[in-house]
């Protein structure tokens, strides 16, 4: 029975400590550098003039992170001119056969960058454990605070069976300086693999 007991509590200890790994909503987001599929360094503070920032784990492999692809890249073309950008990190470069390649990232011809997050070293900062998986972050006086982190929508499969669209709404609540009604949705994808 002590043994049982011992388990219990360590269990519960382990469960907590990873529950509070990366970012916590309403922490302050350091800056960060990563490089793109040019091999072109961009940071975080490149964006200090943007109002929020939307940090979305994507990996190329993920069926999840396919089927969200345009739903993202249709937000961030009408939020762009309203001060919002977009950064896509891919966790899964460099994992070995299978994985995500430089290349890959290069072939992507988005509006905003597609990062290489070799080393898992920002993913694991920010607590991201799938893709894809997004954190909003608002600009306050030049430091970004998370507003948001999880999921996109409550319809992964289907765009037009969408009856929540938690980003979008937590953009449009950003915005306009209120206060985020859905702070946190469990994202539905892929588990990113850690190494």
């Amino acid at each position: 029975m002590k043994y049982l007991a011992s388990f219990v509590v360590a269990l519960l200890v382990t469960a907590s400590v990873f529950a509070q790994r990366g970012y916590q909503l309403g922490s302050k987001v350091a800056d960060f550098s990563l490089k793109d599929g040019q091999n072109k360094t961009v940071s975080l503070s490149d964006f200090t003039n943007s109002k929020t920032v939307v940090v979305v784990f994507t990996d190329n492999q993920c069926p999840y992170a396919k089927l969200y692809e345009n739903r993202l890249v249709t937000l961030s073309s009408t939020y762009a001119a309203r001060g919002v950008q977009f950064i896509f990190i891919n966790p899964g470069v460099g994992l070995g056969e299978g994985s995500d390649s430089m290349e890959d990232l290069a072939a992507k011809n988005y509006s905003f960058p597609y990062l290489a997050d070799e080393g898992q070293r920002i993913s694991q900062q920010f607590g991201a454990s799938k893709t894809p998986e997004v954190f909003v972050l608002h600009n306050m006086g030049g430091e970004f605070v998370l507003k948001y982190k999880g999921a996109i929508d409550d319809n992964p499969q289907v765009e037009s069976g969408v009856k929540s669209n938690y980003l979008k709404s937590v953009i449009d609540e950003v915005l306009a300086n209120k206060n985020v009604s859905t702070t946190d949705k469990r994202a539905t994808g892929c588990m990113i693999k850690r190494y």
